[in-house]
This record gives C-alpha cells, sequence and structure tokens, in this order.
C-alpha cells in the first residue's frame, strides 16, 4: 500500500515562498496522476493544482496560477508543490494525493484519489 507524507509547510509573511513535498513510497509517482489540494478552516478541501500521469500536462486553479508550480522528482519519488508569493488567503493544510492508473488525464475532484498525505499546515501572514 503506498505511503505519502507531505513535508515543508510553515508559517511565512505574505509575499514569502514555500516548497512543499510528498514523499511515496511502494509505489512510482511516475505511474500516478498526482495533485496538490488545499483545506482552510471551516472549509471543503480544494483542488490546487494537478498533474497527469507522464508529466506532460498540469493545471492549476484560478486563485493560485501564476504563482504556484507542481513537479516531479521521478529519482528520488517525490511530489513538489512550489508556493510563491503566498498571500494570507492560502493558509490552509495542503494535501498531496495520487491515482494510480494508465491513463493520461487531470484529475480535480477529490473522489478521484484513492491515495492521501496527512497534510502539511501553510500559515501566510499579512
Amino acid at each position: 500500500q503506498i505511503r505519502l507524507v507531505e513535508s515543508g509547510g510553515g508559517l511565512v509573511q505574505a509575499g514569502g515562498s514555500l516548497s512543499l513535498s510528498c514523499v511515496a513510497s511502494e509505489n512510482s509517482l511516475s505511474t500516478a496522476a498526482t495533485a496538490w489540494f488545499r483545506q482552510a478552516g471551516g472549509q471543503g478541501r480544494e483542488f490546487v493544482a494537478g498533474m497527469n500521469r507522464p508529466g506532460s500536462s498540469t493545471d492549476y486553479s484560478d486563485s493560485v496560477k501564476g504563482r504556484f508550480a507542481i513537479s516531479r522528482d521521478s529519482t528520488k519519488n517525490i511530489l513538489f508543490l512550489q508556493l510563491n508569493d503566498l498571500k494570507p488567503e492560502d493558509t490552509a493544510v495542503y494535501f498531496c494525493a495520487a491515482r494510480f492508473g494508465f491513463l493520461k488525464d487531470i484529475y480535480y475532484k477529490t473522489n478521484d484519489y484513492p491515495y492521501w498525505g496527512q497534510g502539511t499546515q501553510v500559515t501566510v501572514s499579512s
């Protein structure tokens, strides 16, 4: 069974940057569609960034487009999310997710992903 472990969250001033990591075990992320979601206090879990299985396509929510970047280190089996120009509204618990298969789609819904990390807290102060 795959295990996903996020790290890299913390307290950052507005305008700052963070790099989140999601380390996968047992299975290669290169065989999975992957994504980052976030959940702010009192809100549901929302899509932030996604990558298809071969890594040839990425997509982002409108709120983070141009500021965040999803990437993958296939050798180390780590999924990254680079968060730049952080805003207070980015404050949330960030989760990585994986969906293993053969298709080359990006998936946007929480129910599309059977595997999740435990989450890492990102707090952006103003």
